[in-house]
């Protein structure tokens, strides 16, 4: 909301102690406050309300173009090539143009282009194709999003970023994605419908991040893993793979936050703090995928001797020996081994629990 005006605001405070304000003061007052109204777009939703007139008041006020009358992408490899319409690119690329008639990209044009020229659709990404008309062979006459194309990864990176720079994608300068080179192309295609949402280059987002990242996907391979080959999730839930203020993509400000998303029973607080659950997630679980109970990167009980080691109970060091598939079985080791006692690892609120017996 904003600010009243300082007329308004003025007779305001005469009344509040008491002053009268003069018939001058108030019709000023008044008059600034309906010029200010004037230059709000309107907001009554009611049934029989003109909404062509609505959006004109809209777009006005906010400054924002029709979607489908959006200048060409500027090519710098082609710098003097002009606009000829999208007519003339369908003349050729006619399989192209069915495919894209499927596409979300597709229907926003249509409807941005509402009163406005519809013949800019392909030049709003591809920039302008009179120099491509001429010299079709010439590779960088056109901006061309493929990977190896002569266009050079920041331009196609920029072209769509004119349009989606906000939201989700506000910090993919300077991330992981963006420092080793890939263009938005590598990962969507809106040129036709791969995909149920998100005009991706393969059917779903973990086939996407797959085809780079295929030592995380082998990882859901293995006995314990997130429910992610179920379809339960995504790794869009704890990853933007559009930029994040940390290396790892990660959704929120640390690994914790991050797993506490779901895990909340983890987050606390607690009276008695394990100071490795507290610090990372990390320190114990594998978040991908492991072939130990629970994401545990190594099994019980030798997870918790890397920092337990022959001190206080149980005195002594347990190997794998003594697992129940070793030669010499300690009842120690078979079943929940060390959380067989110690119940509550990550945390415990009870009076009597600094060991997280309880």
């Amino acid at each position: 909301m904003k600010p009243p005006h300082k007329w308004v605001a003025i007779a305001c405070g005469l009344l509040a102690v008491g002053v009268t304000p003069t018939l001058a003061v108030l019709s000023t007052a008044r008059a600034q406050q309906a010029e200010v109204g004037a230059s709000l777009p309107e907001t009554d939703l009611s049934v029989d309300r003109d909404w062509s007139t609505a959006r004109t008041v809209l777009e006005r006020s906010s400054g924002a173009g029709d979607f489908g009358d959006r200048p060409p992408a500027h090519n710098p490899l082609a710098p003097q090539a002009t606009p000829i319409g999208s007519r003339t690119c369908m003349s050729c690329h006619t399989v192209e143009q069915a495919q894209f008639a499927h596409t979300l990209h597709d229907r926003a044009f249509r409807a941005g282009a509402m009163g406005a020229s519809a013949d800019s659709t392909c030049e709003t990404c591809h920039g302008p194709g009179s120099a491509h008309a001429a010299k079709p062979a010439d590779r960088g006459a056109i901006i061309r999003f493929t990977r190896g194309a002569a266009t050079p990864v920041e331009t196609q990176t920029q072209t769509c970023l004119s349009c989606h720079a906000a939201g989700a994608r506000q910090h993919w300068l300077g991330s992981v994605h963006q420092a080793r080179g890939l263009s938005c192309s590598d990962c969507h295609n809106p040129m036709t419908r791969l995909s149920a949402e998100g005009l991706l280059a393969r059917n779903s987002i973990n086939e996407t991040c797959a085809g780079c990242h295929q030592d995380i996907r082998a990882k859901f391979n293995r006995r314990s893993h997130m429910p992610l080959p179920e379809g339960q999730m995504s790794c869009a839930d704890c990853h933007n793979p559009h930029g994040t203020l940390t290396r790892p993509l990660l959704k929120t400000d640390t690994v914790n936050k991050t797993c506490y998303t779901c895990h909340a029973e983890k987050r606390g607080p607690f009276l008695f703090e394990h100071a490795p659950v507290r610090t990372s997630c990390l320190n114990c679980h594998d978040p991908h995928g492991s072939n130990h109970q629970t994401l545990l990167v190594t099994p019980l009980p030798m997870l918790c001797q890397q920092c337990h080691t022959m001190t206080r109970h149980p005195n002594d060091l347990q190997t794998r020996a003594g697992l129940g598939s070793g030669p010499a079985p300690d009842e120690r080791l078979i079943g929940r081994a060390c959380i067989s006692c110690h119940t509550n690892v990550h945390g415990s609120n009870n009076p009597s629990g600094p060991r997280f017996h309880k």
